[in-house]
């Protein structure tokens, strides 16, 4: 492949240069070069060492395949009730998080516009389940996640599918009577560990759903995702509202959920 391709380029590169001798020839008068002396330089010239790019190997869809997609704010703008710039303002899209690591929003539309595409979200703002319309040129490039997340407040279980298949379940304990875990369609908006308290355990993943009732709490009560100091209490009812895991478990689902995972609470 090295040698053809060597010979392919020192092809061109004469094809060039005798187009630029008969130029030169009857434009100037000067004698005609050479064109075989431009050969052998072509093919004194080192292969390149990679090429710019390399063609994967194309693989079939599976009828299986699920993929939400999400983006980061690129910057701080307000999130409308219909995709037009005169629509009313629903809630407001900052560039970080309370937790201060990038904003993400899970995209579930989009519609193209006279001035432009406008994208549909879901928003981290009650009353849970909000969606809003922003455009396109507000947020970064999208990225895809094949994974889903299912809280099962009855079963007191949590499921991880990819594409569809399970491939993580473990029990969970959830909000109390009067702090409930809200029900709805979600996602995960960031991954924090590190923590000096450990009451949130190893692994905290932070959630676009909010507390209804605990409004009054800092940055208004969001829903997280994390491990625990009691595992004994596991499963129940035993939270303000946030999901709990065993520490074995919310480790190991952090290493199978990546954010911006669509979250399920039901």
């Amino acid at each position: 492949m090295t040698i053809r391709r060597s010979a392919a380029g020192a092809a061109l590169l004469a094809g060039g240069a005798v187009a630029v001798g008969f130029v030169v020839h009857h434009s100037s008068g000067s004698t005609k070069p050479n064109a075989e002396s431009f050969v052998a330089q072509a093919e004194r010239l080192p292969t390149p060492e990679k090429p710019a790019f390399t063609v994967g190997r194309p693989r079939l869809l599976s009828r299986h395949e699920t993929r939400a997609r999400y983006a980061p704010v690129l910057r701080e703008v307000a999130a409308r009730a219909a995709p037009v710039g005169i629509a009313r303002p629903v809630a407001r899209l900052a560039l970080h998080t309370p937790e201060g690591t990038s904003n993400v929003v899970l995209v579930t539309g989009e519609r193209a516009q006279p001035d432009g595409l406008w994208v549909r979200v879901r928003l981290a703002a009650l009353p849970n389940g909000l969606t809003g319309w922003v455009p396109r040129r507000a947020l970064g490039g999208y990225r895809f996640v094949h994974t889903h997340l299912v809280v099962d407040r009855s079963r007191l279980t949590a499921t991880l599918y990819r594409d569809g298949r399970r491939i993580f379940v473990a029990p969970v304990g959830v909000g109390r009577p009067e702090w409930p875990t809200p029900n709805g369609e979600f996602y995960v908006r960031d991954r924090l560990s590190g923590f000096g308290d450990p009451f949130y355990g190893p692994v905290a993943f932070g959630t676009s759903a909010r507390s209804a009732v605990l409004t009054d709490w800092p940055d208004g009560g969001f829903v997280g995702i994390h491990g625990t100091n009691e595992p004994g209490l596991i499963p129940g009812h035993i939270s303000h509202g946030c999901v709990r895991l065993r520490n074995e478990d919310i480790l190991r689902l952090s290493r199978l959920m990546p954010v911006g995972t669509p979250v399920t609470i039901r």
